[in-house]
């Protein structure tokens, strides 16, 4: 008894914190019940209102049974509060899935579900022009909530409780550079960035419609845009529409929200461009993105596959900045191409979006660092002597972020191959399975063979959606604040 105390005593204030933000969660199921009270059949209105009852329901309950936890989180306990939440919401945020759409397992729900909330875009459905409005509006939004970090929303709307912004904050914020603040409190921070992004998305949703979208279709892309989830209402997703105008709308905002937001806090802070145009990871990240525009392009005509130039163009730069940002919408099926053309495009899509933006990969900044460091040891092979300190954007990179890293790339590239070993022992083809593996891993969606953009994942057995899941969840926090949870070190006390 007094074991099961002690650790009563240690998860206790971590439940208390999740059972909140369950109840806060709760009331998303409010905006696909909005829609499909306009648009939708009479008996979805009672299943979204279960939802919303059952999740709320949930996190009352374990608010009761938790009423008497109360301390300031420590930093592990918020890795194990992250990791919770994207578990335990992913399940509540699946069961409408599971009761709306047609013949679909718990195993494809969840995966769906998990898909959405992690912005990446792999999805297990087929048909979607036949669902329900609400479902559709409820895949996108859960990207939605998903892109910019769902822990900062509760840190932008919950400061009352208390409980350890900053420890949230690190825990969920991508990239190498978490220690950063910009303001004195963390919640201000938050507020500053959701205020960002509701400001795009209004744009993105307005641009969407301009183009010829329904004003379902444009909320929805909407969501899927600004997050860089991709999920869209229509198997052949962009390309159902074959509009330039539409195809534009999308890579002018997916270029946007591939940026570091925090960046845009601070050109609103100064009222100067000197935070982006100075910045040496948003330069790479042009630099990238034109040279693969240009590099696709040159191969689409020189290999007559587009015989127009311009026609090679607007297919190149969509697709590009599709991939590349790990959105993953297609416009048409790029896997038919050259075969130089889908695999590059998968490699953009495991670096190139900024840190701080709603992207999937590594990140740019940890690519410009490698580069970096490598190009330091060169130099240090010819000239033992030399003081050759790595940089970032005027400043001196301490030794401590370098070796973190390069361990996040040893991780990382560990985790790519064991994942994809135990895909191919369910006797998948390596191009499905390698595929799989880093689009899901980097959330960037569809992949190539036959998890492809003409394809999807709805075919694979339970046991690999639950693997390729497992994967959305590391690529989503970044492999350590999920893996750290398996070492003995993180469970001493």
């Amino acid at each position: 008894m007094n074991g099961l105390s002690a650790l009563w005593s240690i998860f206790g204030p971590v439940l208390a914190l999740l059972a909140r933000i369950m109840m806060a969660f709760s009331f998303a199921f409010l905006v696909p019940l909005a829609w499909g009270w306009a648009l939708d059949l009479d008996y979805l209105r009672a299943i979204w209102g279960v939802a919303f009852g059952l999740t709320f329901g949930s996190g009352l309950l374990l608010l009761w049974l938790t009423r008497n936890q109360y301390r300031e989180l420590l930093p592990r306990d918020g890795f194990l509060l992250v990791v919770l939440v994207w578990l335990v919401l992913t399940a509540y945020a699946a069961f409408p899935l599971y009761w709306l759409v047609p013949d679909i397992s718990w195993s494809h729900a969840y995966f769906e579900a998990m898909s959405a909330l992690t912005a990446t875009g792999a999805t297990a459905l087929s048909g979607l022009g036949d669902l329900p409005v609400s479902v559709n509006v409820w895949r996108a939004f859960l990207q939605y909530i998903g892109g910019l970090g769902i822990m900062l929303l509760v840190v932008a709307v919950l400061p009352l409780l208390g409980l350890g912004g900053m420890q949230l904050y690190k825990a969920e914020t991508p990239g190498p550079m978490k220690d950063t603040k910009f303001t004195p409190r963390i919640a201000e921070t938050a507020r500053g960035l959701w205020l960002i992004y509701f400001g795009f998305s209004l744009a993105c949703l307005l641009a969407y419609r301009w183009a010829g979208m329904s004003w379902a279709d444009a909320f929805i892309h909407m969501c899927s845009t600004m997050s860089l989830g991709g999920f869209s209402s229509q198997d052949a997703s962009i390309g159902y529409w074959d509009s330039a105008a539409v195809e534009l709308v999308a890579i002018v905002f997916m270029a946007l929200a591939g940026i570091s937001f925090l960046r845009y806090f601070l050109v609103l802070r100064t009222l100067t461009l000197g935070p982006i145009a100075n910045d040496r990871e948003i330069r790479s990240y042009f630099v990238v993105l034109f040279g693969s525009v240009a590099l696709v392009t040159a191969l689409l005509t020189a290999q007559q596959v587009e015989t127009d130039f311009w026609t090679a163009l607007r297919s190149s730069a969509f697709h590009v900045l599709s991939l590349a940002t790990t959105t993953g919408y297609s416009a048409t099926d790029y896997a038919q191409w050259p075969v130089f053309i889908g695999v590059y495009l998968l490699f953009l899509g495991c670096f190139v979006s900024c840190a701080g933006s709603t992207g999937g990969g590594i990140k740019m900044v940890r690519m410009v660092l490698l580069v970096k460091q490598a190009r330091r040891e060169l130099v240090r092979i010819v000239h033992p002597r030399v003081v050759n300190p790595v940089t970032l954007g005027g400043q001196r990179v301490a030794a401590a972020t370098l070796t973190t890293v390069l361990g996040f790339m040893l991780i990382y590239g560990a985790a790519t191959l064991g994942l994809t070993f135990m895909l191919l022992l369910t006797g998948l083809d390596i191009v499905t399975a390698f595929s799989a593996v880093v689009a899901t891993l980097n959330n960037i969606g569809p992949g190539l063979g036959q998890v492809g953009p003409a394809h999807n994942f709805g075919w694979l057995s339970s046991f690999q959606l639950w693997l390729l899941s497992f994967a959305m969840l590391l690529g989503r926090l970044e492999l350590l604040t999920v893996l750290v949870l398996f070492t003995r070190h993180y469970w001493r006390r």
